[in-house]
């Protein structure tokens, strides 16, 4: 438990120093009046106080994620860990708190409208076809799992499909209703049973610390077939929003319209990156101490699903009642951005449709659209759904991390801090796309009868990046051309 000791107080402490100085690089202006106060409208923008827009946005962004993708990822081995911890604090919630603060600075607008903004109208028009699929997706997506753990808790009359009745019945209302009147009211709910549980699982990892493997040792790929899925680049999107994820930047705009004051923007958008950190690392290390080791993690999961492995684990540990309790934290977790998915969507249709939200017919208007197209891909099979959802999450956080650098470039600020991770991320996400088998893999797989072979896959990652990489410093020679010829533009 030494090096899970030790990976826990980097993470905790990445806040505390790298947070504050991505924060001090973009500069956080507690003076400057945030969108609430002068755009209050009781519906989407309304001022919460600060603990509660926490814990909105730690919910909000907590979702599968880094629980079950935490459980996932970490078969891939002790390198798991690794990108939780540095992937959350140099990539995740940089990509967090700067998306979150560009739409602090632009009036709580959504992500398309501030990427397009940095990265062009073609690209703007494209995220918002892109970020609106997502969101419904994720609606989707996140309406399964909670309603299988239901289901399991409760007698067999309120059976899975009840439970998928009333979860999509509640994310009509949030989608709907004030913030303040139903996410607002129970949040605070769901974010004590989530922390319960964090805490709880964290308290019984160290009381049964006999049966985890240090991270320095048995440093390979855990997985049963390695050259099927390689480290690079399967696990950086298994874990997905343990470290990083595109999704969280869709629903920052969100919050973005209920703070009110810039200074408690890194608490509110890199804090909550870090505390869903925690708990995928939390997640990761009990799913490993729990099985015995990795090969008891991979025989567990060859028998069963991640959700009766954290029903399992939470039962064992905490006893009936904490156990229960801990189960609820993690329905709360994907319940809790299920709903502001489909909100986010509402406002990203209503941002480029130019349709005022204060009305409750206009509210309606655009999300019964988006209620029933929810609707229809709910009836796609639940895996098919996760595994596109898993690398369109990443393929968002691309983009943001690209209009991002081009956004501090633009400034003349650092932003070597956001084109690092987008460098990274962009292999990781092109390599993906082109060796997984929802991506490319799968349409060679039909057409040819020949998967795209892994060298292949890394090569075209590699060699989108330096295309990019190339193009941004020719942004980069523009822009710096532009600066220098001003003071002659403004003699003449």
């Amino acid at each position: 438990m030494l090096s899970f000791s030790i990976a826990l107080i980097i993470l905790i402490a990445g806040y505390f120093t790298y947070g504050r100085f991505v924060s001090k690089v973009f500069g956080q202006d507690p003076a400057r009046p945030t969108p609430v106060k002068q755009h209050a409208d009781g519906v989407d923008f309304v001022e919460l106080p600060t603990w509660k827009v926490f814990l909105i946005q730690f919910l909000n962004i907590a979702g599968l994620g880094p629980i079950f993708g935490a459980i996932m990822g970490v078969m891939f081995g002790p390198a798991a860990f690794l990108w939780i911890v540095f992937g959350t604090i140099f990539a995740g919630a940089v990509h967090d708190y700067l998306s979150g603060m560009l739409s602090v600075r632009d009036n709580g607008a959504s992500l398309p409208e501030i990427v397009g903004k940095q990265l062009g109208n073609g690209i703007k028009n494209t995220m918002r076809g892109f970020s609106l699929l997502l969101m419904i997706l994720v609606g989707a997506v996140f309406v399964y799992n909670p309603a299988d753990l239901l289901a399991m808790m409760t007698p067999e009359s309120l059976d899975r499909l009840f439970w998928i009745i009333a979860i999509f019945a509640y994310y009509m209302l949030a989608t709907l209703l004030p913030i303040d009147k139903l996410i607002g009211k129970l949040y605070p709910v769901f974010g004590f049973a989530l922390l319960f549980m964090a805490v709880g699982i964290l308290a019984a990892l160290y009381a049964h610390s006999s049966s985890m493997p240090e991270i320095w040792s048995e440093f390979y790929n855990h997985k049963a077939n390695p050259e099927a899925s390689p480290i690079f680049p399967m696990m950086f999107v298994s874990i997905a929003c343990g470290a990083i994820s595109g999704f969280h930047a869709t629903q920052s705009p969100m919050m973005a319209r209920c703070l009110k004051n810039e200074k408690h923007a890194r608490p509110v958008f890199y804090g909550a990156m870090v505390t869903e950190g925690v708990v995928a690392l939390i997640w990761a290390a009990a799913a490993i101490t729990f099985t015995g080791g990795y090969d008891g993690l991979q025989s567990f999961l060859g028998n069963g699903s991640p959700a009766i492995l954290v029903n399992d684990v939470s039962k064992s540990w905490l006893g009936t009642v904490g156990g229960i309790l801990a189960v609820l934290g993690v329905i709360a977790a994907p319940i809790t951005s299920g709903d502001t998915a489909l909100r986010s969507a509402r406002l990203i249709a209503a941002d480029f449709m130019g349709v005022k939200q204060r009305k409750i017919t206009k509210r309606l208007m655009i999300s019964l659209p988006i209620f029933g197209v929810c609707f229809i891909i709910m009836m796609l099979p639940y895996e098919a759904l996760w595994r596109y959802f898993a690398w369109c999450n990443q393929v968002l956080a691309v983009f943001t991390l690209w209009a991002l650098s081009v956004y501090l470039a633009r400034k003349h600020k650092l932003y070597v801090i956001t084109l690092v991770p987008a460098l990274f991320m962009t292999a990781v996400t092109v390599t993906y796309i082109f060796f997984a088998p929802e991506g490319f893999g799968a349409l060679t797989d039909r057409l040819f009868g020949v998967s795209i072979a892994y060298e292949w896959a890394l090569a075209a990652g590699l060699g989108v990046t330096l295309l990019l990489l190339v193009l941004f410093a020719r942004f980069l020679r523009l822009n710096s051309d532009k600066r220098l010829s001003l003071p002659t533009k403004v003699a003449e």
